[in-house]
């Protein structure tokens, strides 16, 4: 199975202004890759790649003055299974976690364990330890929180969520999030392309998506708060504690976001080239 993933971003600029870059495949899904995934501009200019602390493949490019356009088109191959979840898994004592877990046990800008920790333990202290807990705090979070695109707003942490009962994907995953960590389980956020492949339309608007992966039977394993089934066509992009660390864009000047187009299609045989919603 294949996919044609990617974006369109237009800018307006009333000066020159630096852009950082979350936006790539993640190394982790190179071998899957049919058509590079690098991003161009309009008007051409250099763009240069780096790794951040987590080990993300991240852009940076100077915009010009005026309309500036970033774009991809890619091509990944995909198993066209449905995300996999070990049942079994066993939540590991903080004293056996691995050392580079342990940053993903601490709060960060929108997961603020310190506020949550005596309501997570109320909501989930009865529940079974290890993949039960987690799957108990994504039920919990999925059926609580009201999905509102309108409601959107970039600086909502996750006890905003909690208190609002509404919010986008990365609502879910920083309340969940936080709500793991607050039980002494390991959690990070992720950020990628997913299809609408094997689920009924309406279709949403093209997005990215935000998941995040837990480390319970000793290894990471995906959870999808926000949808909380297992989904076809999951490709990502970037990990990090919150959305803050991998932000799609991060602009250092004032700008206007003109157009945010994103694609996560389904290659079919023969399919016409260029095609997408």
């Amino acid at each position: 199975m294949q996919f044609r993933v990617g974006y369109e971003l237009i800018y307006t600029f009333p000066q020159p202004t630096p852009i950082i870059l979350v936006v790539n495949i993640h190394e982790s899904r190179a071998a899957d890759i049919v058509v590079p995934d690098l991003p161009t501009s309009d008007p051409p200019l250099p763009i240069t790649a780096y790794r951040d602390a987590f080990g993300n493949l991240c852009h940076r490019v100077l915009a010009p003055a005026g309309r500036f356009r970033l774009t991809t088109d890619s091509v990944v191959n995909d198993s066209g299974q449905p995300d996999t979840y070990v049942y079994d898994a066993r939540q590991d004592d903080v004293q056996d976690l691995p050392e580079d877990s342990l940053v993903f046990l601490l709060g960060s800008r929108y997961c603020e364990t310190d506020l949550l920790s005596d309501t997570a333990w109320q909501l989930f202290g009865g529940t079974v330890p290890g993949y039960p807990r987690v799957q108990a705090i994504c039920d919990w979070v999925h059926n609580h929180i009201l999905f509102d695109y309108q409601n959107a707003r970039p600086n909502r942490t996750a006890l905003g969520a909690y208190n609002e009962r509404s919010g986008v994907c990365r609502d879910y995953a920083h309340l969940a999030i936080a709500f793991c960590r607050c039980m002494n389980i390991p959690a990070r956020y992720c950020t990628g392309y997913l299809s609408d492949a094997g689920t009924p339309p309406p279709y949403a608007v093209g997005d990215f998506a935000a998941w995040m992966e837990v480390w319970i039977g000793g290894r990471w394993q995906l959870f999808d708060p926000r949808n909380n089934v297992p989904r076809i066509g999951r490709i990502l992009m970037a990990r990090g504690r919150d959305a803050s660390d991998v932000a799609i864009t991060t602009t250092f000047g004032p700008n206007i976001l003109e157009r945010f187009t994103v694609w996560t299609d389904e290659v079919h045989a023969n399919a016409e080239a260029g095609m997408h919603h």
